[in-house]
């Protein structure tokens, strides 16, 4: 996974933090989340602040 698959990320994320509301993740936690997950190999470098709303918003409505 690269930081572009913005929808195979939600739905991993759902699955590693079956109990989180992704609204009230911070950018920060959001970040180290993604990059511990499996199969996840791009860069940290690579995502900013719009990747990182992009993912949340998947997220949120993944859940």
């Amino acid at each position: 996974m690269k930081w572009t698959d913005i929808q195979d990320i939600a739905i991993a994320l759902t699955e590693a933090h079956p109990d989180v509301d992704p609204q009230y993740v911070r950018f920060t936690d959001l970040h180290k989340w993604v990059m511990a997950l499996d199969g996840f190999d791009d860069s940290p470098d690579r995502a900013g602040e719009k990747v990182l709303e992009a993912i949340q918003m998947a997220w949120i409505d993944e859940v």
